[in-house]
Order: C-alpha cells, then structure tokens, then sequence
C-alpha cells in the first residue's frame, strides 16, 4: 500500500480524537537556523486554541489496527474497515513534508493496540525522538499516551511532546466496561496520576535546577465521548470537574457520538445533536475561566440535562434574577463574569475603562459586548432596565440564538 492510501484511512480514522489543540507550550521557533518548525506559527487551519490562535496540525494514527474491540470505536478489532500502519519513517517522512509546504505547524499522533502497551508505545515515542534529535523539529508534537505502557517510555515521551493525553472515553466506570471491556479506567487514572507527579516535577524543577528536564510542558487532555451511555450533562461536567482537580488537565474534550458501521446493538441508533457538545464545552469554559462550580451549572437542570436552546450562563442568570441588574461601574470581577454576554476580555477591558470614565450605553460596542444579551442584566450611568423586564414572559425566546450564532462569547 502506498503512502498517500495509508493517509487516506489514517487520517480518517483519526478524525474521531477532538483532544488535538496545540496550546500552552513554550515558544520555539527556527530563526536561529539550527532546527525545523516552530510551535507559533501559522497554517491552513483545523483547530483553535484556546487564546484564538489558528492552529494546523497533522493528525494521524500510527494504526488502525488494534487488538481491542471498543464497541464505539471505528476501528475496533471486529470492524469491517480497511487497515493501514505507518512505518516510522513514513510518518517522520510527512510531518517534515508537510511543515515544509506550510500545511502544518506540528503532529498529533495516536495509534490503535498493536501487540502490546509498551510495543504501541515505543513505537509512537520513536516517531517523536527522531523528529526531535534526527530532524531537529522544534513544531508543536502531541502524543497519545497507552495508561498500561511502561513509566519509563511514558517519561520519554514527555521529553518530546508537548502535550501528552490519554483519553478516559465515558464518564462512568461502569460504561466503559459495557463498551471497552479490554480497557481499565483504573489503569487510565493510574497514568493521568503519573502524568500528574511527572508534571510537577518538572514545574518544580524549573525553580530548583539549572537545566530542568523538559516533560510535556503544554500538559495533559483527556476525551469523553458524549451520547455513547445514558449518562447526563450533569454526571459528564462532574466527571470532568473530578478529572481537572485530581490530575491538573489542561482540556477535557466532548466528542458527540457519531453512529459507525455494523455497530454494536449496545449503542444508540442516531447521534446526539451536535449543539449538546457545544453547551458541554460551553458550560466547561464556565467552570474553568468564570468562577462557576459544576453544581451551579446544572443545578435545575432538567433531567441533569443543560438546556439546549439557551447556553449555560445564560440559563445560570434567569435562574438568579435576584441577582440582576447588576451596575456595571460598580460590580467586581467575579460578578461581572456572571453577566450574559461578558467574556473575560470583555469584563477587564470593562475594568480598565472604568478606572477614567463612567461606562455608558454606547460604551459596550466599543467593548465588543453583544447589547442585545447584557443590557436587561445591568445598569450603566444611562441605563436601568424597567423593573419587569426580567420576569417577561418573552426573555428565554428573545435570547435564543439562530444556528450560525453559536460561540463562546456568552
């Protein structure tokens, strides 16, 4: 088989991993002449990171063959689908390709089980110490990580990655081994904590020694996949809250369950709709960059789950209308990241601004605050909203968004 048919059914069978964002590493770039790459550069676009940045990145499988039979998994071991494997070279081969012709500014790199954890692991660790020692590459490289492989190949990758993730799949113990009963969500949480001590480590290291060993410096992720068990919004967002307090994730990932060939009568028959991920990864962005605890999220939630029409925050502020209006020129930082339609940068550009100046109504374009959304949930030097406003019956319908104005600038 050729490289370009490997490429085809590598790639898209690695479309299904949505953990491959290329933030929070250090910056490193080749104008010194001595390496290939950089991890700030820019490219034809497959992901944002968190900040913004448009990203690129080669994301392929080493193999689609595997050893376990995941029954939400393509490329399960009893799925009818052709299968491909790189060899090391290949795939060194086509990241130096295809930074070269600016398609991309690093690798995401996964593979299925083959022969064993530490075979698998070995092999994914090799493609990133020839990049980094071979090729001198200095772009971004992320690599999954195998939760039985061996401590040793797991500090070695973390030498050349920047980010390693290793992916829990469901949040519920007891649904992963309906669906993946090869895999053990001990032995997963087992590595997210050696991750985790291997982590700090290097982030002491930094303080305490001259030339520090490098570990994964952009941190570790995890994936969930949603709508594959029965479990609601409310047990996912507590799941991911456990995961960020116990390991220090950087991201965890939803991936809506998408319906695959011959699959398994365990799992459901249609995909959930795409705008639950959405509110998931909306009601995330809550908990990690405005203040809010998961219990305060779903709290009236119907049935655990976050209502579908309306985002989280959004939900969280018809909920509290004793809280509201709120006066702008006065509130803290923590309750003005808890008006409909404030983001963090729109809340400190609000704080910069008033240090001179009273904030008005025509203030908030300038801000790039949606006036619409915030304007019944404040006060301004000329503006109160009228004491019913928000007890009309018409405010959910108002501040349902249309299809295309789904984003994170709630």
């Amino acid at each position: 088989m050729d490289v370009q048919r490997k490429l085809a059914i590598l790639a898209d069978a690695a479309k299904y991993d949505a953990s491959c964002a290329s933030s929070g590493t250090e910056q490193r770039d080749s104008s010194d002449g001595k390496g290939l790459g950089s991890t700030s550069g820019m490219g034809i676009c497959h992901s944002y990171a968190p900040d913004g940045r448009c990203i690129s990145l080669l994301k392929v499988l080493l193999t689609n063959a595997c050893n376990y039979d995941c029954l939400y998994c393509v490329n399960r071991a009893s799925s009818n689908v052709p299968r491909a494997r790189f060899t090391i070279d290949e795939i060194v081969k086509l990241t130096l390709d295809f930074y070269r012709r600016n398609y991309i500014e690093g690798l995401f790199l996964s593979s299925g089980i083959i022969r064993s954890a530490d075979y698998t692991m070995e092999q994914v660790v090799s493609v990133a110490r020839s990049l980094r020692e071979q090729h001198h590459f200095r772009g971004y490289i992320h690599l999954k990580t195998i939760p039985e492989a061996d401590d040793a190949l797991i500090a070695e990758a973390g030498k050349y990655a920047d980010r390693l993730s290793i992916n829990i799949e469901m949040p519920e113990e007891g649904s992963l081994a309906k669906l993946a009963p090869e895999k053990d969500v001990r032995a997963i949480r087992r590595t997210m904590g050696r991750l985790r001590l291997k982590l700090d480590e290097a982030q002491e290291a930094k303080t305490t020694k001259a030339k520090p060993q490098r570990f994964a410096p952009a941190g570790q992720s995890t994936q969930m996949i949603v709508g594959a068990d029965s479990a609601d919004d409310s047990t996912i967002l507590n799941t991911s809250a456990n995961l960020y307090g116990a390991y220090k994730l950087k991201r965890v990932y939803y991936s809506a369950f998408s319906p695959i060939p011959d699959a398994s009568r365990a799992l459901p028959l249609i995909a959930p709709p795409l705008v639950r991920e959405h509110r998931l990864y909306q009601a995330d962005w809550l908990m990690r960059f405005y203040g809010f605890d998961v219990g305060e999220i779903v709290d009236g939630a119907a049935q655990g789950m976050l209502p579908l029409d309306i985002d989280p925050k959004l939900a969280w502020a018809l909920r509290h209308r004793d809280r509201f209006p709120l006066d702008v020129n006065r509130a803290s930082r923590e309750e003005l990241l808890r008006v409909p339609g404030f983001g963090t940068k729109a809340v400190d550009r609000i704080i910069a601004t008033r240090r001179v100046t009273s904030i008005r109504s025509a203030d908030l374009t300038r801000l790039h605050i949606p006036r619409n959304k915030a304007l019944p949930f404040i006060v301004l030097s000329d503006h109160r909203p009228s004491a019913r406003l928000l007890d009309e019956a018409g405010l959910v319908e108002r501040f349902k968004p249309k299809a295309t104005q789904l984003g994170f600038g709630f």
